[in-house]
Parts: structure tokens; C-alpha cells; sequence
């Protein structure tokens, strides 16, 4: 695998993912459906394949009118930032001892630096959560990450709630590494798991020490 064009052209000739896009048009005729239809996969185009170096998980897109844009977590510059984001940008203050000096939801700096910001479930209907939670997209996620085992780049999965780590067991590759933590939600993260983590230090310090650059979490 040398680009994510490479894994989905031989995604495109399985017959579950023929059928998963069936059923994501489908759903976009029938039903008002986040994120835009233009924006399912803009984690893949915002992240190359080999520049990744952290895999966040998410769950599924946010369900509310303008919030989704294809990142996980991660919201358009003008709208309210929701409360599992919020939770996230209050983890990397505490870990950093640094306060954000721009505080909108959009997460695209960090796919720049190689953080792919992915949700196991890419589309959603609006206000109905989990609402595409299926073995359809179940196999999709685990091809993705079975693409990026073939990457022998040094690779961190940030493993978020339970949903994420779910995974776990398709992560195999020596030079890969996974931490896990609760969800960022105020259901997740205040019941423990979250908060003093310090998940993103360690994504920094592992990168450090396999001589790679380190992610700027601050804005």
C-alpha cells in the first residue's frame, strides 16, 4: 500500500463495501444524513496514507444540523464546540499546562500533522446516534485497519471508548502502538478513565522516542 487510493480500489471490488455504498446513497435519498455526502471520507483525503502517525477513534458523526465534517470529533469553525470536544481540549490543556488561544471545533490541524481522525461509523442520520451501527461498516473499519498493519511507519491508535476498542484485536504490527482510554463524552470521561490520562504526552513521547516529530495539540 503506497496511498488510501491504493486501499480502495481494492476495497471497491468487495462485495460488503459495494453494498455499503448501496446503502449509504440509499440513506442519503431517503433520510437527512451527516456529514455532507461530499465530506463521508474527508479523514482519508486530509490524512495521506503514509503520513499517518496517530489514529484517533471516534464513534459516529455528530447528528445535529452543520456540526459534521468527516473528522472524528471534530466540528466546522462555526459552530458551538460539543461537549466531548470540549472534554478533549481540557485534557490537552491539563497534559500541556497551556491554554488553546483558538478555540473552534475544527480538528483539520490536527490531520495535518498525521492525526487520522476516524469515526468506525462515517454517516448518521440527523438526530439519531448510532443509527448506521452496522456490520457493514463494522467490516469497512477493520479493513482500514488491516490496510494501515501493512504500514510499517511507527503508528499510535488512541483507542477512545469502549466502540474503539473493539479493534484492539486487529492491531498487530510491531511498530504500532495503542492506547486506550474511556470516551471523551461527560458520561465517559467523568466516570473516570479520561481526565489525567495524559494520552496525548504519551502519543508525543512514543513519537519522540522513535525520532519522529510530535504532534502540536495546542492551536
Amino acid at each position: 500500500m503506497n496511498n488510501w487510493i491504493d486501499v480502495f480500489n481494492i476495497l471497491k471490488n468487495k462485495d460488503y463495501f459495494k453494498e455499503l455504498l448501496s446503502f449509504i446513497d440509499s440513506e442519503y435519498q431517503k433520510y437527512i444524513i451527516y456529514p455532507p455526502k461530499e465530506l463521508i471520507f474527508n479523514a482519508f483525503k486530509l490524512t495521506p496514507y503514509n503520513e499517518v502517525k496517530v489514529v484517533i477513534f471516534g464513534q459516529d458523526p455528530y447528528f445535529n444540523k452543520g456540526e459534521a465534517m468527516g473528522l472524528a470529533f471534530s466540528v466546522n469553525k462555526d459552530i458551538k464546540v460539543p461537549p466531548s470536544l470540549k472534554n478533549i481540549y481540557k485534557e490537552i490543556e491539563l497534559e500541556f499546562n497551556q491554554k488553546f488561544n483558538n478555540c473552534d471545533g475544527d480538528l483539520t490541524y490536527l490531520a495535518k500533522q498525521g492525526v487520522l481522525l476516524l469515526n468506525p461509523i462515517l454517516t448518521v442520520r440527523e438526530k439519531s446516534p448510532l443509527s448506521h451501527d452496522n456490520n457493514l461498516y463494522k467490516e469497512f473499519t477493520k479493513d482500514i485497519i488491516l490496510s494501515l498493519e501493512e504500514n510499517n511507519n511507527v503508528i499510535i491508535y488512541l483507542l477512545m471508548g469502549n466502540k474503539a476498542k473493539r479493534y484492539e484485536k486487529y492491531i498487530t504490527n510491531k511498530n504500532h502502538y495503542i492506547i486506550k482510554v474511556s470516551h471523551p463524552s461527560p458520561l465517559g470521561a467523568n466516570k473516570g478513565g479520561f481526565f489525567n490520562s495524559n494520552c496525548f504526552k504519551r502519543i508525543n513521547e512514543i513519537l519522540k522516542k522513535n525520532n519522529e516529530d510530535t504532534i502540536n495539540w495546542l492551536k
